[in-house]
């Protein structure tokens, strides 16, 4: 496997942003509502994830260390500021619901973990895929809480009801939405349904023999790594003897 395939199936699957590594969880939780605004979030990420990667990559050998973290804060905010403006522009529906969560972008642990541990490490290309990987990752996470939140919460999926709504006024029986699924608890529900169903087929294929890829937790390439904190291990599985 090549090093850009690899980046983008490491994103995918061995560290998944939304299911493997927890993280990016506020907009996760908040902005999942509905499929469609999973899919614009994450599509949005990814956008910054990619061009923020590819400057930080560019300019690697020309930021100070010193001041590392804040370069790298005025790249993505100038990159979040520019997707902001084409949203509220052209896609004002989309805007209007991920609201303040567009902005925060600036500060989602993805964008600024993957500028730390691997664009201000290694050369463009690789990290425009480690971006394209993550991002899709994320989408991938955000667009399946979503749909399952909005098919048991509203009935539809991505706008289009798919199941007929029961009318007690009319006499007329059909489903009955789950209010709860498209209110901030029915989150937490979701993503621990999924990350456990995640888990589960991951046991099972274990248990069959095949080989599971082992997820590691911050990237390895963290500052926690750097200290030693974490000293670069990887995170249990559930696996172990």
């Amino acid at each position: 496997m090549n090093n850009c395939t690899e980046r983008i199936y490491n994103g995918l699957v061995k560290e998944n942003p939304t299911f493997v590594l927890m993280l990016g969880m506020c907009p996760t939780l908040a902005v999942t509502t509905s499929a469609i605004n999973g899919v614009g979030m994450g599509l949005s990420t990814t956008v910054v994830l990619v061009l923020s990667n590819m400057l930080i990559s560019m300019l690697r050998k020309i930021i100070p260390d010193s001041v590392r973290m804040p370069a790298f804060i005025v790249v993505v905010a100038s990159f979040v500021t520019i997707v902001q403006f084409l949203l509220e522009g052209f896609v004002p529906s989309l805007y209007d619901s991920l609201g303040l969560y567009i902005p925060l972008i600036v500060v989602n642990c993805i964008i600024l973990g993957r500028a730390e541990s691997y664009a201000s490490k290694n050369p463009v290309l690789p990290s425009i895929f480690d971006g394209i990987g993550m991002g899709l990752g994320f989408t991938v996470g955000l667009t399946a809480i979503g749909i399952v939140r909005e098919v048991i919460g509203t009935g539809a999926a991505f706008g289009k009801q798919i199941l007929p709504l029961a009318d007690a006024a009319a006499g007329k029986g059909g489903y009955v939405p789950v209010t709860i699924f498209i209110l901030p608890p029915g989150a937490f529900l979701v993503l621990a349904f999924l990350v456990a169903l995640q888990n589960k087929v991951r046991n099972n294929a274990a248990k069959k023999g095949k080989k599971v890829p082992e997820a590691s937790g911050c990237g390895e390439g963290c500052a926690s790594c750097g200290n030693g904190a974490c000293s670069g291990k990887v995170f249990p599985t559930g696996n172990e003897k």
